[in-house]
């Protein structure tokens, strides 16, 4: 593929190409910093401009102002902003957080008037009210209030088990401990109490609590290694250090709490890689950086005690500024039932309206005929009209089903509790199991289109492991054993000849150790020697245990790797390294380091040996090395064809290369070295061209192959997700090789995939873009083309692009402010107008570009979006959000991936060692990649097709009930009359019809967990919203309008002119009212039966035991001892037993409901058997299946290593290594001086002075 950069492909012609190296600025960067400055300018020129900046960096960046020891000093009024009104507050907000929405105090107002700003509730407010006005009520008040209370009383209990569970979260962190200084002592306090400008302490392995400049440390030169895995999810450690002025002068209690510099820096942002600011301190000035910030989050590490100033606490501290805003979060069939719920109101109305109508036109015709009738009200046949139509909003409220919100929160809460209960989402080494951390969106991950997931500690376990390696063109590490023969089964290697092995290196070659051991091959000992001797790598020596400090998890493995195979890096100091070689302890010169940079991609190291042989030692990725090897090396040809079957397993594979150097060579290097390292300008280039010099002619050694560890099951995983319709997109800060190498790893590019990059993407977007606007200019209404493919149909295509490529393909990257006289001249309406157009264009090219954008990766299978800043994680998601209308998820485990989490539909956070930021931010959360296929595939699926299930059942069944009285008012004048007892209607969704459809919510499934896995193409009904939209819902109500039909017109064309066995007619109105709710209690439970696919006890027993419970409650209700005791408020004294026993009725019952019931029996018969769904045919062969899970045993995985062609780059770390430090000094630990050197002769009268003490 062609992957040169074409200039002309960018969207701003006077910008350079974006660099795929570099991550891309953050919004809070000043124009000012965006500027490129041209490399050659007068020299006066540059000093007016550095002056120039110097001034307006002040007045621009350094607004915040922090003293230290010094609270007062922030209270000042120039410090303060207005809040709510006229009331005043600092602008330096404290260290605790809030994540908690209530307090004792707010909970019943908030929580109330949360609730009702749901339209049900509001209207069943509304509705409480009209039935307390005796004009118009039909029905008791407390119809309407039992539900209503009972809605309100079930949420706002839910809500406040949530928010307590906020509050704990946060006084837990909150109430963490750390030393600040006050009255001139280090005192023990909190976290919540810590504010700007105080001055802290921190031990080894705790956590930083605000963002604190470093003062000082117990290490050489205030060095503080720091692991930054709550930000980043990186384990691998960093290090910052601080100035060397307060290194010397604040190491005492007593000099930290009278130190009172003053600080002036940026004002509170989100950048973590940036930081500008001076120290103002005994009238002299120190620039600082962003190595001499600690961010909160991050966890001291090998560090006994530091120090540091607090510049932003709490809500100001750059993790908080990353985690975005907490949007509040709902689901798809949420809105969906939203507005199905507006178009029944609308129903509503327009069939009172339609009644009240008809019972004027009555009223007219025949009541004030009907002497019989008169009410002793001398109302006008319209109002009693407009008087029934509010009398029929009340009688027909129970369209508007009250109990439908109640219940669905009971079923997400259960659904909740299973996915917490799920053992197979245990992850044992963490002891973390699954957790829902809310109970509103489990139907939503049935029905995800998009996931965008993180690297780093979400896909890999950020763990290198040295597997394979090549010397002088032979392979080592296959499952060999001493004499070379190759062994069926993998044996771990025995280590246990070498003392320093640490135990933990999982290697199958025998005979590559018994060569080591023989010494017969110099080159195989000089290749582990060389990765012993080659690095930046830091030792730290406590209780006789080796422990390592990389500046990258890949360099750390190749060390530790030599270490177990004899070459042992034991320490080194600034000019030295000693090492032990197969037991020999041995100290060699280290005369140079040539440090690793990306553009670079190697690292050298020249040493003079005790023989006075001076060797330089590279190691690198492959493409650079080769370039630089001798034309005629031996080891060429055979180094490459390991290379490749390093790449085709997806190995990140490594080049050792060395070279002899003659003095008079390196003295002559040397001079030209020293004199690049003191450069006052473009230093990193001069050195760059330097070290180019020296490394010419290499010899080859070999090479190694790291694995980069994936967590378990990540390919299959993304396979099956695959598999069921769902795009997978990689969010990572890693760099393009890395990212690029993941994807092979895990499957997502394979070698069939076309690769397209910034670059190629660049092109296409900017010629389809021009041709829009051609489009539009000749036409306005022309939309042809907007909807054409990128590509061709067909293909396995991927999409890399780089967070500088992003901003300059979406045009969000910033253009350079031009700087003109600042003199205001008036600007006429003309010019305003333009501007405005102006800007209007810019927007509508910008909102053009971003849907183009995101139709061209949405037509690749996978996409890769590599350093990437957090801000633009969550921008991909958003416009994936906007353009896509589709469901999107983010997983990540990390702070910066907080805001993707918090700006996806569903946010799941990856638990582990890397922190709790993306956990405590996430819906959802649990130990491993793996398990998102289960939470998706079976979780999520099952509660969509449950949550689909129970609202067409719930619609249907209140349809089903409320039009009877429709149809019953077409026989009582419209007079907005009931047709069953208030008792009946006000149970009706309380007892007799909730448990069967609560339990369908709670407990149906099509298929069993296995099966849901096995097929993930049963997914797919879920993304097209087949289950449940506004075709189902029209068609639960024509269910709910027929069985209405037949629930009224059976029993009234039955009792129509009859007469019962003993002499009296049963079609009195009480009668019917019981004939007619019997009907409809068995016709709706039973239609639950027929749609329930997973029978259980529970289930039987729900169904049969709620028309039981009707029976009993009703023959009690019908009783004559509760009316006498409630003689208003039970009137059907004897109704039931009196009409049951009339065998009469009950034939009338069994026909109403089998006629309900058979046409619904004989059209599912059909269905299945002519246009069986997937999921039909699984259940129909779920024995068969079974039988084969029973028999099949697990073969091997088919994701292996050795899928891919590609030769697969080293990735070094982020940034430099140790070099700088090592080669200065700053980061070797001396030894103290004697009391002797220091004290001279005044030792003794020292010793005489304690004596006598």
């Amino acid at each position: 593929m062609n992957s040169e950069r074409d200039s002309e492909t960018t969207f701003d012609e006077d910008s350079s190409q974006p660099n795929d190296e570099e991550v891309p600025y953050s919004d809070d960067e000043t124009e000012d910093e965006l500027d490129i400055q041209p490399a050659v300018e007068p020299e006066q020129n540059r000093i007016n401009r550095e002056v120039e900046a110097t001034r307006e960096t002040l007045r621009k960046d350094c607004n915040w102002q922090v003293k230290a020891n010094d609270r007062a000093f922030h209270e000042q009024p120039q410090f303060m902003k207005t809040e709510y009104l006229c009331l005043k507050k600092s602008k330096y907000a404290g260290n605790a957080i809030k994540t908690y929405k209530y307090n004792p105090i707010t909970f019943l107002p908030l929580n109330l008037f949360e609730q009702f700003k749901r339209a049900a509730n509001f209207y069943f407010l509304v509705l409480l009210i009209l039935q307390t006005i005796p004009q118009i009520t039909t029905l008791s008040w407390y119809t309407t209030l039992i539900p209503l209370l009972l809605v309100l009383g079930i949420t706002a209990i839910k809500d406040l088990v949530d928010d307590v569970a906020r509050h704990r979260m946060d006084n837990e962190i909150n109430n963490r401990n750390c030393d600040v200084i006050r009255e001139e002592r280090f005192i023990n306090a909190k976290w919540k109490d810590i504010k700007v400008g105080d001055v802290i302490r921190l031990g080894k392995n705790a956590f930083v609590p605000a963002d604190i400049l470093l003062l000082s440390s117990s290490e050489p030169h205030s060095l503080c290694y720091v692991e930054t895995a709550e930000l980043d999810g990186e384990t691998n450690l960093k290090f910052k250090m601080s100035l060397d002025v307060t290194d010397r002068y604040l190491q005492e209690e007593r000099a930290l709490a009278a130190f009172d510099g003053l600080v002036e820096c940026e004002e509170p942002n989100n950048r973590l890689d940036k930081f500008t600011g001076t120290l103002i301190w005994k009238g002299r000035r120190y620039g600082l950086d962003a190595d001499k910030i600690l961010l909160r989050g991050c966890k001291i590490r090998n560090t006994d005690v530091c120090h540091g100033l607090v510049i932003f606490a709490g809500a100001d501290t750059k993790i908080m500024r990353n985690s975005g805003k907490t949007r509040f979060k709902r689901t798809k069939i949420d809105s969906l039932m939203n507005y199905m719920v507006y178009t029944i109101f609308i129903l509503l109305i327009l069939v009172s309206a339609g009644l009240a109508i008809g019972h004027t036109y009555w009223e007219q015709q025949i009541g004030n005929s009907s002497w019989y009738l008169y009410d002793g009200k001398d109302y006008t046949p319209s109002y009693r009209g407009f008087l029934n139509f509010w009398g029929y909003i009340i009688v027909l409220n129970t369209m508007v089903p009250i109990s439908l919100y109640v219940s669905v929160e009971v079923i997400r809460l259960g659904q909740s509790y299973f996915i917490n209960w799920d053992l197979q989402m245990y992850y044992p080494p963490k002891d973390t199991p699954a957790k829902a951390r809310t109970t509103t969106l489990n139907e939503q991950l049935g029905q995800i289109h998009y996931i965008f997931s993180d690297k780093t500690g979400t896909l890999t376990q950020n763990i290198m492991a040295f597997k394979k390696c090549c010397i002088s063109g032979e392979t080592y590490g296959e499952n060999r054993d001493k004499t070379g023969e190759i062994q069926h089964r993998p044996v771990q290697a025995d280590f246990s000849w070498n003392m320093y092995a640490d135990g933990k290196l999982t290697f199958h070659d025998q005979y590559l150790i018994e060569k080591i051991k023989q010494g017969k091959e110099p080159e195989i000992r000089q290749f582990f020697f060389l990765l012993a001797l080659c690095h930046t790598v830091m030792v730290d020596n406590s209780d006789g245990e080796l422990n390592y400090q990389a500046a990258s998890p890949d360099e750390g493995a190749l060390v530790t790797a030599a270490r177990n195979f004899g070459f042992v890096f034991l320490s080194r100091t600034q000019n030295t390294i000693t090492i032990s070689e197969m037991g020999t302890v041995k100290t060699y010169d280290v005369l140079a380091i040539l440090d690793f940079n990306s553009d670079r991609k190697r690292m050298s190291v020249i040493t003079r040996e005790p023989n006075g042989a001076i060797r330089l030692y590279c190691k690198g990725a492959d493409t650079v090395i080769y370039e630089r090897l001798h034309r005629n090396d031996p080891q060429k040809q055979t180094t490459e064809r390991a290379l490749d079957i390093f790449a085709s397993e997806t190995l990140r594979t490594l080049c050792l290369c060395y070279k002899d150097i003659s003095n008079e060579e390196y003295e002559a290097w040397n001079k030209k070295f020293m004199a690049a390292s003191v450069a006052l300008r473009n230093r990193d280039e001069a050195l760059d061209k330097v070290y180019e010099e020296i490394e010419q002619n290499l010899i080859l050694l070999g090479a190694t192959a790291i694995e980069d560890k994936l967590q378990d099951g990540v390919p299959e995983t993304i396979s099956k997700l695959s598999k069921a319709d769902i795009k997978i997109w990689v969010l990572t800060g890693d760099k393009k090789e890395t990212a690029e190498n993941i994807g092979f790893s895990c499957e997502l590019l394979t070698d069939e995939t076309t690769i397209y990059y910034g670059e190629n993407i660049s092109a296409l977007l900017q010629t389809r873009l021009e041709n829009q606007k051609n489009r539009t200019g000749s036409n306005a209404n022309s939309s042809h083309g907007d909807n054409e493919n990128f590509f061709p149909p067909g293909g396995n295509r991927a999409l890399i692009i780089t967070g500088s490529w992003l901003n300059e393909i979406l045009l969000e990257k910033k253009k350079k402010k031009k700087k003109l006289l600042k003199l205001k001249f008036p600007r006429t309406m003309e010019e305003k107008q333009k501007q405005m157009e102006s800007k209007r264009r810019a927007e509508l090219n910008k909102e053009q570009q971003q849907r183009n954008f995101v139709d061209l990766a949405c037509e690749c299978n996978s996409v890769i979006c590599c350093r990437v800043t957090p801000k633009q994680k969550a921008m991909v998601v958003d416009l994936v959000k906007r353009y896509k209308k589709a469901i999107t998820l983010a997983i990540g485990d990390g702070a910066n991936d907080v805001n993707m989490i918090k700006t996806a539909h569903i946010g799941v956070g990856i638990s582990g060692q890397e922190g709790m930021q993306a956990v405590m931010s996430s819906d959802y959360s649990f130990g491993q990649f793996r398990y998102l296929q289960r939470l998706l595939l079976v979780h999520g699926r099952w509660s969509y097709i449950r949550m689909c299930k129970f609202l067409r059942y719930f619609f249907y069944k209140n349809f089903a009930f409320t039009l009877v009285h429709f149809w019953y008012s077409f026989f009582n004048g419209y007079s907005a009359q009931t047709a069953y007892e208030d008792w009946f209607i006000t149970l009706y969704n309380v007892l007799y019809s909730s448990l069967p459809v609560l339990l369908v919510g709670l407990l149906d499934q099509d298929v069993s967990d296995k099966l849901s896995i096995r097929f993930p193409s049963l997914y797919i009904l879920g993304q097209r919203d087949l289950l449940f939209n506004y075709r189902k819902f029209f068609i639960s109500l024509f269910h709910g309008v027929v069985t209405s039909l037949i629930i009224f017109f059976i029993p009234y064309g039955a009792y129509l002119q009859t007469m019962g066995e003993d002499g009296e007619a049963p079609s009195d109105y009480q009668s019917f009212a019981v004939t007619a709710a019997s009907s409809l209690i068995i016709a709706v439970n039973f239609q639950m039966g027929l749609d329930t696919s997973y029978w259980t006890f529970v289930n039987a027993f729900s169904i049969f035991g709620s028309i039981a419970l009707y029976f009993g409650i009703t023959f009690d209700l019908h009783s004559s001892g509760i009316h006498v005791l409630f003689p208003s408020a039970f009137q059907f004294t004897g109704t039931a037993p009196n009409a049951l026993r009339q065998p009469y009725i009950w034939l009338t019952i069994i026909l109403s409901v089998a006629i309900c019931l058979l046409p619904v029996v004989a059209l599912r018969f059909l269905t299945m058997t002519i246009w069986p769904t997937e999921s039909d045919k699984i259940q129909k062969n779920r024995k068969k299946y079974k039988a084969e899970e029973e028999t099949w045993r697990r073969r091997p995985s088919v994701f292996r290593r050795g899928v891919s062609g590609r030769r697969s780059a080293y990735a070094f770390s982020h940034q430099r290594g140790y070099a700088d430090l090592i080669a200065s000094g700053r980061i070797i630990r001396r030894r103290r001086a004697s009391l002797t050197a220091v004290l001279g002769n005044n030792l003794a009268e020292v010793r005489r002075a304690e004596e006598a003490s």
